[in-house]
């Protein structure tokens, strides 16, 4: 893996049924959203309905282990979601899902229909390794407040992805930070697909395998690696 990714020890402790997987791309095309990414989301809030079966997405076994994790590390799960059960909230509503640009819509589509947490990182304004880490509360976490550039620190204990630079996610997965987020201008990306027990890994494989037939079909000849689950 050009990029490396490194999960700590106490974070395994905390939540010993983790797994990810790692999508590795370089030569993507992105650009704003176009009708075939809008199609994507469409079809994935109809697949988590069926998926659902009526039922509230903090119902589902899987984010119902995210929630428990949130709490074991001090958030609070009905106010901080995970990604996937976020986006299925609103996947849900009548707002439906955003579409931010081509790249983002296809992570959303997939994160929204196998109901996992899935983010994207431009790997070009990634410093050195990633680490998923417990924070001390000293670190930066660079983000925007009403317009304007702000630095704000996670508490202590939480779990949060950081590089070189500082957090680039905070709470797990909750708020990405901008200086790493896909743009319209990205063409390098790393994909993190991530599960806790009960689901199954080889689910988590079968979502990572989606997502990189969709990398394919809409950037053509892009160099894509999905690594095996870690």
């Amino acid at each position: 893996m050009t990029l490396t990714l490194t999960v700590s020890d106490e974070v395994r402790a905390l939540a010993p049924g983790f797994a990810h997987v790692a999508i590795e791309a370089y030569g993507l095309v992105n650009g704003p959203s176009t009708e075939g990414t809008s199609a994507l989301l469409d079809d994935a809030a109809r697949r988590l309905a069926a998926r659902l079966d009526g039922r509230a997405p903090h119902e589902d076994p899987h984010m119902a282990a995210w929630r428990e994790v949130y709490t074991a590390f001090g958030s609070k799960p009905s106010r901080t979601r995970n990604s996937a059960e976020a986006l299925a909230k609103r996947a849900l509503s009548d707002a439906g899902l955003p579409r931010i640009n081509v790249l983002v819509d296809i992570y959303n589509a997939i994160s929204v229909a196998h109901l996992i947490p899935v983010g994207g990182e431009d790997v070009d304004h990634v410093r050195g390794g990633m680490r998923l880490v417990r924070a001390t509360g000293e670190e930066d976490f660079v983000t925007v407040a009403g317009g304007e550039e702000t630095v704000e620190h996670p508490d202590a204990g939480e779990v949060v992805w950081r590089d070189e630079a500082g957090v680039t996610c905070r709470r797990w997965n909750w708020r990405q930070g901008p200086r790493t987020r896909l743009t319209e201008e990205s063409t390098s990306a790393i994909f993190l697909l991530e599960s806790l027990a009960p689901m199954p890994v080889a689910d988590v494989e079968r979502a990572g395998a989606e997502l990189a037939e969709l990398l394919e079909k809409f950037s053509p000849g892009a160099r894509i690696t999905v690594h095996a689950p870690a």
